[in-house]
Parts: structure tokens; C-alpha cells; sequence
């Protein structure tokens, strides 16, 4: 099943389930309410899936990459928060803010809440993951190591458009099955099995809820193994997820 958010023609914002390329309108993500008539997909603007209380990243999460870059396997999921204000969905124009150098995609599987849970159990973790989306967690690695005293997680991953969710979120996946990949105008540039995460969702979905609750809609993305990349402006990055689809944004300079 594919869950969207989509506006219509009218501006209104709907979500709900996607079959055969018609979206069918339900009363909230996850709800089997109906809510509304079904329209077709061609006749709307698909948006973020979601819109989360809590955008979190995680950071080494991946052998390959802890291994590449000599870091310890961490026994807690290492996270930060994005702000809500860099969330944006399919065909977004990304700025890439002046001055901050250089900024890099990072393809990872982002895992979205279903349900309530705090301190849960590993079964209630996994009966709390709705599904699975694409995102593209871009970062301004200059700006994040700017000041030998504080790494600035939230300023280099949180300007405007550095949070891209989507297209939709595809449950009753099995996430060890999948390979995330980025392309860069078309051209692949980042391609890596989810199977080598070191916590696996349910993991981080479990060990989170000790630190926070975690509501319906909240957002979790698993983090990056090798191969990210720089990025500049006036090219198309797209983050490719079989069983999800594919999330694509453009980046541009800042306006004068």
C-alpha cells in the first residue's frame, strides 16, 4: 500500500491511499476512514507524504561507512533533528544558501511512525512503523565543522529545502531487501543495501522511544553509507527506493 499527500486543484490538502493512480482520501495518515471523493493522481500536486512533529536523523548508521571513515559501532542510535521548515516533497527547487560551501546529498530509507509510542517494547516498535519513504538529507558539511567547539548538526542539515520526503509511504515492505540509490542528473552516484544498517529499524524505533515520544507522522531517517556527494546548483538529485519510487528535487542558487 502507498500512502500520499497531495493538494488539488482547489488547494485543498488531502491524504490518503494510492491504487492504480487514483488517490482515495482517508480521515488521517494510517486511518482506513475514508474521507472525501478519489481523484486522480494526474489531477494533483504531490507534496511531502507527511508533515512530522519530529524530523530526525541519524549518523553512523551503516558498516561500510563506519568502516570507511574508522568509527566505532555507537550502542545508542547517534541522532539530530531537522527543523520542520527544511521539509519539502517531490519536485522542490532546493537553494543552496551563499557562502556555506559545500553542500552533499545523503540517499537514505526514512522510516515513518504509525502509531503512539513511548518506551516501547521491540514488538510495539515494530507494530508502531507504518512504512518506509525516501529522503534526501542534504548537508552543508563546511558549515557543520565551521567551529572547532560545536559540529552544527542542526544549522548545516536544517536551511530551507534540506529535508526532502517522498514520494509516498509504501508499507509492508521488507526493508532488508532494499538498496537505496541516488542519481545525479540521471547519472547513479550513491547506490547501497539497507541490509547493512547497524540498527535496524525496529532497533531505532525501540531505543528512540526511551528518549522521546514518537507520534504518528514522525519521521526517522536511517542515515547514509559511502558515497555521498557534492551537489551544485542546476542539477536534478533524485533519491530511488524500489517498492517506494523516486524523489526528486532541483538545485538552484540563491535569488539576487
Amino acid at each position: 500500500m502507498h500512502w500520499a499527500r497531495v493538494k488539488n486543484a482547489e488547494g485543498e490538502i488531502l491524504t490518503g491511499v494510492v491504487e492504480d493512480g487514483v488517490l482515495h482520501p482517508r480521515a488521517s495518515l494510517g486511518s482506513n476512514e475514508a474521507s472525501g471523493t478519489a481523484i486522480s493522481m494526474a489531477d494533483v500536486v504531490l507534496l511531502s507524504p507527511c508533515v512530522p512533529s519530529k524530523f530526525i536523523g541519524l549518523w553512523n548508521n551503516y558498516y561500510a561507512a563506519a568502516e570507511k571513515q574508522n568509527l566505532s559501532i555507537p550502542e545508542h542510535p547517534l541522532f539530530f533533528l531537522k527543523p520542520l521548515s527544511s521539509l519539502v516533497g517531490p519536485g522542490a527547487d532546493v537553494v543552496i544558501p551563499e557562502g556555506v560551501g559545500r553542500v552533499i546529498f545523503e540517499g537514505e530509507l526514512g522510516i515513518v511512525v504509525g502509531q503512539t509510542c513511548f518506551n516501547a517494547s521491540k514488538a510495539e516498535a515494530e507494530a508502531a512503523i507504518l512504512g518506509y519513504t525516501c529522503i534526501n538529507d542534504f548537508t552543508a558539511l563546511q558549515v557543520l565543522n565551521s567551529d572547532p567547539s560545536f559540529p552544527q548538526w542542526t544549522r548545516a542539515k536544517g536551511y530551507d529545502g534540506f529535508g526532502v520526503i517522498g514520494p509516498v509511504i509504501a508499507t509492508g515492505l521488507d526493508w532488508r531487501t532494499l538498496t537505496i540509490q541516488v542519481t545525479v542528473n540521471g547519472r547513479e552516484r550513491q547506490s547501497y543495501p539497507a541490509s547493512d544498517m547497524i540498527k535496524s529499524p525496529i532497533e531505532i524505533v525501540h531505543q528512540l522511544s526511551r528518549d522521546m515520544k514518537l507520534i504518528p507522522g514522525d519521521v526517522i531517517a536511517c542515515g547514509t553509507s559511502v558515497g555521498a556527494m557534492p551537489v551544485r546548483a542546476g542539477q536534478e538529485v533524485e533519491v530511488v527506493i524500489e517498492g517506494i519510487g523516486g524523489v526528486a528535487v532541483t538545485m538552484v542558487p540563491p535569488e539576487d
